[in-house]
């Protein structure tokens, strides 16, 4: 009876776990916002490593994996390209092959990588914000100084840095409820 009652209570154990690390991840997409404001310091290199791990294993269009990721780290560089930087934040330049405007397929995949990176920071309790605003003026003026791979130009940046804990419903803008967007044909 003692037995049973153990492996009953360690599969609810296991089953609430898994529940758990679902709301999570479900909790994180649900309750993220765009920062605005960034606490100067460093991002960890802990977290970046994860942040990338999670990046490179973003789905793409007949995994393809067009993407390049160029962390901008050098706050020099970092303010050129976003004019607001704090000090620490780290820029993720993602770019592709092609004029990024025209190579549409590239484009949706880095779109979904950059996706995956701002959730990635938002998950490990870092601000993010996706820029695509500096893109034509990186792509025109800069471009030779982050050392893309050849034929490649920016498709999308990600902002990643230290904030302070919000109440992230809040701070972010209102969204539209899911009746005036969703369509269900049974």
């Amino acid at each position: 009876m003692k037995k049973s009652i153990f492996i009953l209570g360690m599969i609810l154990l296991t089953v609430s776990f898994a529940s758990a690390q679902n709301n999570t991840a479900i909790n994180t997409i649900i309750h993220h916002y765009a920062a605005r404001d960034y606490l100067p310091g460093a991002v960890s290199q802990s977290d970046l490593d994860q942040i990338i791990r999670a990046a490179v294993n973003t789905p793409s269009a007949s995994n393809r994996q067009p993407w390049h990721f160029t962390i901008v780290q050098n706050f020099d560089l970092a303010k050129r390209i976003v004019p607001n930087v704090t000090e620490g934040n780290v820029l993720f330049v993602i770019s592709a092959a092609g004029d990024s405007q025209t190579n549409i397929t590239q484009i949706i995949d880095c779109s979904l990588a950059a996706q995956t990176v701002y959730m990635a920071a938002q998950a490990l309790g870092l601000g993010s914000r996706i820029y695509t605003g500096p893109v034509s003026a990186v792509n025109r003026d800069i471009k030779a100084s982050l050392g893309l791979p050849n034929g490649h130009s920016v498709v999308i940046i990600v902002r990643i840095g230290r904030v302070q804990p919000v109440d992230a419903v809040s701070a972010a803008s209102a969204r539209n409820p899911p009746d005036r967007m969703v369509t269900y044909k049974k």
